[in-house]
């Protein structure tokens, strides 16, 4: 039965078809859980992040046209979902220290695992783990940013900044530890 179009899965889900609607989790799920998993505290979280966001993806999507990508249209659905829950904490803030705008950080290929980078952007605080996420990795504007997370513009840039030095300093300690053991 199901070896149909997207068009036809996405179909019988607006009529909630729950067959559909398993099918469609199984196709998305795993390229969901990554997006929910950037911008989670944890596995346990990205979890129920992604449970979340299909619940929302299965209520909203009657709104779906045609238009655009539909793997672009879930993708934003699950960000916002995963954001939807750090709106209403204070977790924002402006960075008054001088910090460098452009924290460069230099990975070589067979350096740094993305399995360790994925871990120490997790354990960034909530603020600028979104918004290095945001920046970064889904290529959104300090606007959309400031947009999606209620904040300044300036706080966005102040949050990234602060995101990349962590980074950069976890990454340098890491090395080091690395040359030393290796002594």
């Amino acid at each position: 039965m199901f070896n149909l179009s997207l068009n036809q899965l996405i179909e019988n889900c607006k009529i909630n078809d729950t067959k559909a609607q398993g099918e469609l989790y199984k196709l998305y799920a795993s390229k969901l859980f990554s997006i929910c998993l950037k911008y989670s505290r944890n596995y346990a979280e990205a979890e129920d992040n992604l449970q979340d966001a299909f619940l929302t993806i299965f209520d909203k999507i009657k709104q779906y046209k045609g238009k655009g990508s539909f793997e672009g249209w879930i993708k934003r659905i699950t960000i916002n979902t995963v954001l939807q829950q750090y709106r209403g904490e204070k977790v924002f803030d402006i960075v008054t220290d001088t910090i460098s705008e452009e924290a460069e950080i230099e990975i070589e290929n067979d350096d740094i695992s993305l399995k360790y980078l994925l871990k120490i952007i997790q354990e960034l605080p909530g603020r600028y783990r979104l918004v290095f996420n945001l920046y970064v990795l889904d290529g959104y504007s300090h606007k959309d940013i400031s947009e999606m997370l209620n904040i300044t513009v300036g706080t966005s840039k102040s949050n990234l900044a602060r995101a990349r030095q962590i980074l950069k300093q976890t990454i340098e300690n890491y090395r080091t530890q690395q040359q030393l053991q290796s002594l």
